[in-house]
């Protein structure tokens, strides 16, 4: 007597089911068209961790730079004096600084100027 799938088969079907509620129409419902939308699904959430990686630091860039440009200095020429200055903040904490601690940030962008020797 063959062994048949029946246990397995119907957990695994479960499982899918679970994974894909609250999909539209035939998307939660029929076997073959739930598969295919798991494996978009979990596509698509593999490329988002990674692209949201680069949003957040393109936004962080974004508030150090409208941050200098409100002191007078590129954001090109602050990342370049920091660096000379041997100052080792990374975009996240330059913009946590540029929020919430504005007199802190004016004295980075002093420090970058001193080390590119550039005039207000």
């Amino acid at each position: 007597m063959r062994a048949r799938k029946t246990t397995a088969r119907r957990k695994a079907r479960r499982r899918l089911f679970r994974e894909v509620k609250g999909n539209f129409g035939k998307r939660g419902k029929l076997v073959k068209m739930a598969t295919e939308t798991l494996f978009r699904a979990r596509a698509f959430a593999f490329h988002h961790r990674r692209a949201k990686k680069r949003d957040f630091r393109s936004l962080w860039i974004i508030r150090v730079t409208a941050a200098c440009e409100q002191r007078g200095i590129r954001y090109s020429q602050f990342i370049n004096g920091l660096l000379k200055a041997n100052v080792s903040l990374n975009r996240k904490s330059l913009s946590e600084i540029a929020i919430h601690s504005p007199h802190v940030f004016d004295q980075l962008v002093e420090l970058a100027r001193g080390a590119l020797k550039i005039s207000a």
